[in-house]
């Protein structure tokens, strides 16, 4: 079973290694994310359960620190409120609490990072509908097919499996290649 999962997540990995077009999109990415944060704008994150968990450990480590002593950069993780969070779902429903906050928070020029395994989830299209009327640049990652989030983001990293377990390993893996992509290009090494 362990090597099983193992080599699963070893194979999937190496197909997006292998993959030009997956490469050059994650670096148009990061690219952007860079240039988003040199324009003084920020970054905000969302997704539910494991999703939720990844959006908060990216905007920490954008926020905090990754490699080294820096300035922190302007990203939040838009669940970590939860009084703001249950009472949108009490008094619009769960669908809206992301995109009340958007409402609430969203500039143009901002950048929306939407984590879906499926791209379906109902709170995280709503929320990726809120940024784009608010002018925000929306980036989707997602498992293969990209679901609704393919159609309405702007941008959308698929990650080309439907295991939902395998998909996250992957999420976390390019979120921590941008985060360390934005660090070395703000913040150069000595």
């Amino acid at each position: 079973m362990f090597k099983k999962g193992l080599e699963e997540s070893i194979a999937l990995k190496t197909k997006i290694l292998h993959s030009p077009d997956f490469l050059n999109s994650l670096e148009e990415l990061a690219t952007l994310l860079s240039q988003t944060f040199k324009a003084g704008n920020k970054v905000l994150f969302c997704g539910n359960g494991g999703s939720a968990a990844d959006a908060q450990h990216l905007a920490a480590e954008l926020s905090g620190r990754f490699y080294r002593n820096r300035p922190a950069l302007p990203a939040e993780a838009l669940h970590v409120n939860t009084s703001f969070l249950t009472a949108i779902a009490n008094d619009y429903g769960y669908h809206y609490v992301y995109a009340r906050m958007i409402e609430a928070i969203g500039q143009h020029g901002d950048v929306l990072i939407a984590i879906s395994t499926s791209g379906n989830s109902e709170n995280i299209v709503k929320a990726v509908e809120a940024a784009r009327e608010k002018g925000m640049i929306t980036l989707a990652l997602t498992g293969e097919g990209g679901g609704q989030l393919r159609a309405i983001s702007d941008y959308c990293l698929a990650v080309p499996s439907k295991d939902t377990p395998r998909i996250q390993e992957v999420h976390i893996l390019l979120g921590h290649l941008l985060c360390e992509w934005v660090e070395n290009d703000l913040f150069p090494a000595d």
